[in-house]
């Protein structure tokens, strides 16, 4: 099934696009359902030179360590782009995807995207900006790794996954829309199991709550801010475009 000029406009991406330009890409693209719990492509997998974006749904990435460790990179919502290689590297997915839920993933041919860029030089401004974010993040992420405290970590990805994912208040206080099982939170932030539920249920019980389902509430905000804010050593930020 082909994606419509009505779907490509809700990628980050192709906001830049007029609707006669997004009628001719269109066909070239191709769009695949995964139920929830699918994979969509494992690490070292070959990636056909496509551009790959989540249509509906979220895809989980995450990488497997040589001694079986998972870790969970990133959450991707829709409208976000992912396998990079497959556009601008040998073609090797250097992570595995999982569909986190029911999703779509919609690929648009790599001949069809330059003639895009050819046409809108900002679409390759909107890609290198997306990618560009990614690295920042992972920059964060291995700076936080190396250099913080576990509980530092757990505060700053609560506060990420608010302010990215978005929250609505409840009567327990304002819950993260995301839910973040206890197996997906610890793997996020590089820590075991256990650790994970002792740091939620006791370190920061008076600060956030935590239900069965990976339902999280955050009930003292100044309080996670404060963790979050916890100083280390600097550590030089990359070059923004």
């Amino acid at each position: 099934m082909q994606a419509t000029a009505e779907q490509l406009s809700h990628l980050s991406i192709f906001t830049v696009l007029h609707a006669e330009a997004l009628s001719l890409l269109a066909p070239q693209t191709q769009i695949k359902g995964f139920q929830r719990g699918e994979i969509v492509f494992n690490e070292g997998d070959y990636l056909p030179p496509k551009l790959y974006a989540v249509l509906t749904g979220e895809i989980q990435i995450q990488k497997v360590s040589v001694s079986g460790k998972e870790t969970v990179l990133r959450w991707l919502p829709p409208g976000e782009l992912f396998a990079a290689p497959a556009l601008f590297g040998d073609g090797i997915a250097p992570a595995t995807a999982i569909a986190l839920q029911d999703c779509e993933v919609v690929t648009l041919e790599k001949s069809a995207l330059l003639e895009a860029i050819q046409s809108t030089p900002e679409v390759a401004l909107q890609i290198l900006q997306c990618f560009n974010q990614r690295l920042q993040e992972m920059h964060q992420t291995i700076h936080g790794l190396v250099s913080e405290r576990a509980i530092v970590r757990l505060a700053r990805t609560l506060q990420y996954i608010a302010q990215r994912y978005g929250t609505k208040k409840t009567k327990q206080g304002v819950c993260l829309t995301v839910k973040l099982p206890y197996q997906q939170l610890a793997r996020r932030i590089g820590i075991t199991y256990e650790e994970c539920v002792r740091l939620t249920n006791k370190d920061l019980r008076a600060i956030v709550s935590y239900q069965r389902g990976g339902i999280i509430a955050i009930l003292d905000a100044s309080a996670l801010d404060a963790i979050a804010s916890e100083s280390s050593t600097a550590m030089p930020s990359l070059p923004k475009l």
